[in-house]
């Protein structure tokens, strides 16, 4: 099991580059990988999505990509001084032709094309892949650690917390075998407390107290609410991105906490409910960071 958030940084040196890689992810319900390199770089762009997904499927990834050229590999530059001295022809000519003193400047021959001249020819992909793909392999790695020790981190949190929900249901599995007998107890004493007189010989009498009580009846719902709980220990053990599955059973686990408080119709039991589902909201919160 693993985070969604987590960050890496690598960088790997050619003959010719030193590429530096920033990874940085958080959570997100949908994978969705963002690129920062140079536009020349744009057909490298799937090579490193496919390694980047081989590794994550979900989460909000920004990578950034830094390239710097090595000294000796950048290109030479070279002055004509010919085009220069033409150049400094022409100010001396407008000078004389408008009877005052003009004088170049140096950027007006950085500006002149042909004066100074780069045999860089930018950057290469195939240079640049290089660099690039072995410094992303090794970011990607420092980023798949740090998710998968903040996932262990965030396990032992959850299991706290399913330790916590599970005493809950625990005590509402004990109560519920009363439930029923209660609730026909109940419906007795208000029938005798309304004067209506209770012919226990009336079948038909009988079978809707029976009806009424067994509407009351959560031991169905309480076999189910500790059916997710192990399903949910088991998917925390789990090496696979379990973070769907986990969001899908807290919506289970709440979903049979409600039946359990509406039918039980109890003081105590509906305490516990309350108890196990303010629990189980801080795991919900802690579920939408995970993989």
């Amino acid at each position: 099991m693993q985070s969604m958030t987590g960050f890496g940084r690598a960088e790997y040196a050619t003959e010719n580059l030193i590429a530096r890689i920033e990874i940085a992810s958080v959570n997100r319900k949908q994978a969705d990988i963002v690129f920062n390199l140079p536009r020349e770089l744009g057909e490298l762009e799937a090579e490193m999505r496919k390694l980047l997904l081989s590794e994550i499927s979900r989460g909000r990834v920004n990578v950034s990509i830094r390239l710097e050229q090595v000294a000796s590999s950048q290109g030479q530059i070279s002055l004509d001084l010919p085009r220069a001295q033409a150049l400094e022809n022409i100010f001396s000519e407008l000078s004389q032709s408008l009877g005052r003193d003009i004088q170049a400047a140096a950027g007006d021959f950085l500006r002149a094309p042909g004066i100074i001249n780069s045999d860089d020819q930018g950057l290469d992909p195939n240079d640049a892949k290089e660099a690039i793909l072995p410094a992303l392999k090794n970011a990607l790695k420092k980023l798949t650690e740090m998710r998968r020790l903040e996932g262990a981190d965030l396990k032992c949190d959850l299991l706290g917390r399913l330790d916590v929900i599970a005493s809950h249901a625990k005590i509402i599995g004990e109560a519920t075998g009363n439930v029923v007998s209660r609730q026909r107890e109940l419906l007795h004493q208000r029938l005798s407390e309304a004067g209506l007189e209770l012919d226990l010989n009336d079948e038909r009498l009988l079978k809707e107290i029976a009806v009424f009580a067994e509407r009351c009846d959560i031991s169905e719902e309480t076999t189910r609410l500790g059916s997710h709980l192990g399903r949910f220990r088991e998917y925390l053990d789990s090496s696979d991105a379990v973070g769907r599955p986990l969001d899908f059973l807290c919506q289970e686990i709440n979903r049979e906490l409600n039946t359990i408080g509406s039918k039980a119709n109890d003081a105590g039991i509906a305490q516990n409910v309350v108890l196990a589902k303010t629990e189980l909201e801080k795991i919900r919160e802690q579920v939408q960071n995970i993989e």
